[in-house]
């Protein structure tokens, strides 16, 4: 039999999407630390906050883990009021070691550090704490991790080395309350939902979890559906299965089934599918019969005794010890399970889901600096970062709780030259540090030029507006670059005013050549100078790449592109970020080969709004760009 290509998918159900994320409440009761965690995507809101008093409601040991606790904190150090307060070293639990047994909670984990994430991926690993400073042997503790990720479909979500280790993912954005309200008048009488396991029911299925068993067929089909979605890593397919088993361990059943497998494929292969499963070969179909072959007879013919045939059947059917026995339903293979489970996973993507997951995964992997600019380490404010030693003075402040840490465990050998009190030398300063992002200036370079179409320009003016605007929100600011005729001129400065890039808009005239290389000098020297002033910069040229003149300002069409090309050189030599939105009616070539010198990303804008442009800009200013 042929095999048939998977259906298109259609929106999942929100209430089997809340179903899920409630399922997987009692998996996690079932066993916190068995399949790694759940990666929660999710705004603030009443849904979110219902399935997190869910989570609260479990028994669960439950230990919040802020983004800015430092190492000590989080690994375990020296419990500095005891030590005080002694006289002798004394070592307090980490949060990781408090969390054993339990669950860690991570609110805005997308925005964790990588000096965070490391040794909490560590030991999620490897089931132990590393060792410190002040510990020489590591501290054994086993916990799942519940990571709430706040991002917006097209911003980077948690990190891939936590997530990739997270068994089952769920996505709640576009739950509303309305759409879980059957699930909140049939808990209407208690304080938070009835999702918790018994006592008996739990440690029923806590002993029947060891006892579930997965054929190789179900392996088979596992690995499968995640290779047929694009699932590359071999770890996703075994959190899959120990997910189906805790599901079949819930239900009370010691063998996988459908249901098992579809709500793995849901809740573990779907979120993580980057491309749509390929069609079967042409060599896993039969083979078509030749179109001379005769085809066969519809409906056979009836045998000679047709009317005693039925007889002979009834009494075939009439006598138990001659009948057959009953055709039992075959078990299915590999293949019809692979293909159950990726059915399973196409159904349960909202719309576009799999276009999100395409962006989401590319801005995971591009080296950018940042939605706000690039980072760097200040002493005035911004995310805290772990103290080091060194000397107040300045603007560095003085960290009293690292240096009482540090002084801690010198005391006994400063006792005979102290009065009694806490003894700290110069050599115990800490300084606080802070983790401050550059504010970010985009240096958009218009095309006025008459090659430039009045409408094109009209939207241009449109998108630097609305641009403007999102800047504001986001404390950046937009310098705008205009180049016609024989130069190219400083419109606006850096600014973040509204009413100054309207009024510089409004008085922008058209026509002229093209002095698209001068045009490029001048945005390379403005992004120079903001660099020095700590401001990241971003361009955007806005032009069709017709460059006509050259750098003396002379005309020539040959050598004005040759220095189109050495200053777009410059630019991606300097390693800043850039977009070119070709104005032009029809892709040119010349704007996709000046794109590629500069690497920037290149966007065609025939026909479009300068909405599209201006969301085309956001992309690039944000990580995913």
């Amino acid at each position: 039999m042929t095999r048939q290509a998977p259906p298109l998918p259609t929106p999942a159900d929100p209430m089997e999407r809340w179903n899920d994320a409630l399922t997987a409440l009692q998996l996690l009761q079932l066993y916190p630390f068995g399949f790694g965690g759940v990666c929660l995507r999710a705004p603030h809101g009443p849904v979110r906050e219902r399935w997190l008093q869910a989570l609260a409601g479990l028994g669960i040991g439950l230990v919040k883990v802020p983004g800015s606790v430092d190492s000590e904190r989080l690994l375990g150090g020296i419990d500095l009021a005891h030590t005080l307060q002694t006289g002798q070293l004394h070592l307090q639990a980490g949060l990781l070691q408090q969390a054993d047994q339990g669950l860690v909670c991570l609110p805005m984990a997308e925005r964790l550090s990588p000096a965070l994430l490391a040794p909490l991926v560590q030991a999620l690993e490897q089931g132990q704490v590393p060792p410190t400073r002040h510990s020489a042997a590591p501290s054994p503790t086993r916990f799942g991790v519940v990571a709430l990720d706040e991002s917006l479909p097209d911003e980077p979500g948690v990190g891939a080395a936590l997530a990739e280790r997270l068994g089952v993912w769920l996505d709640l954005h576009e739950l509303s309350p309305s759409d879980i309200h059957a699930a909140w008048q049939g808990d209407s009488e208690s304080d938070g939902l009835q999702i918790r396991l018994s006592p008996g029911a739990l440690a029923r299925a806590r002993e029947l979890l060891p006892q579930v068993q997965a054929s190789d067929e179900h392996m088979q089909a596992l690995c499968a559906a995640a290779l047929g979605l694009g699932i590359g890593s071999l770890r996703v397919p075994s959190l899959a299965l120990r997910v189906a088993c805790g599901h079949a361990a819930l239900n009370g059943r010691s063998t996988l089934d459908a249901d098992d497998l579809g709500y793995a494929a849901r809740c573990v292969l779907a979120p993580r599918a980057t491309q749509w499963p390929a069609e079967p070969s042409a060599q896993e179909s039969e083979p078509a019969p030749p179109e001379d072959a005769t085809p066969p007879p519809e409906t056979p013919e009836p045998p000679e005794n047709a009317d005693q045939a039925p007889e002979n059947d009834a009494e075939k059917d009439k006598d138990p010890d001659t009948a057959p026995p009953p055709e039992q339903n075959p078990e299915p293979s590999a293949e019809d399970l692979q293909e159950m489970m990726v059915a399973a996973a196409l159904a349960s993507l909202p719309p576009h889901m799999l276009d999100a997951l395409m962006t989401r995964q590319g801005a995971a992997s591009h080296n950018t600096s940042g939605r706000s600019g690039q980072t760097r380490a200040g002493s005035q404010r911004g995310r805290p970062l772990p103290p080091r030693p060194g000397r107040p003075g300045g603007q560095a402040r003085l960290h009293v709780l690292a240096t009482l840490r540090a002084a801690a465990p010198k005391q006994r050998l400063r006792q005979a030259h102290s009065t009694g009190r806490v003894a700290i030398r110069a050599e115990d300063f800490h300084i606080q540090r802070y983790q401050q992002r550059a504010s970010s200036c985009l240096i958009l370079a218009l095309d006025a030029s008459g090659s430039a179409a009045l409408q094109r320009l009209a939207e241009a003016k449109g998108a630097v507006e609305l641009l403007l605007q999102q800047s504001y929100a986001r404390r950046d600011s937009v310098c705008i670059v205009a180049f016609r005729g024989a130069q190219a001129q400083l419109l606006l400065p850096m600014t973040r005013s509204l009413v100054r890039a309207k009024r510089a808009m409004t008085g922008l005239p058209g026509g002229g050549g093209t002095p698209l290389a001068l045009a490029l000098k001048m945005a390379h020297e403005q992004a120079a100078q903001l660099q020095r002033q700590g401001v990241t910069p971003i361009l955007v040229v806005l032009s069709d790449g017709r460059a006509n003149v050259t750098l003396q300002g002379l005309g020539g069409r040959a050598q004005a592109q040759l220095d189109a090309q050495s200053w777009g050189e410059q630019w991606r030599a300097s390693g800043h970020r850039a977009l070119w939105i070709d104005t032009s009616m029809q892709p040119d070539a010349q704007a996709q080969q000046l794109a590629t010198t500069m690497d920037a990303s290149y966007l065609p804008m025939p026909q479009v709004q300068s909405q599209r442009m201006a969301h085309a800009i956001e992309r690039v200013r944000s990580p995913h760009a």
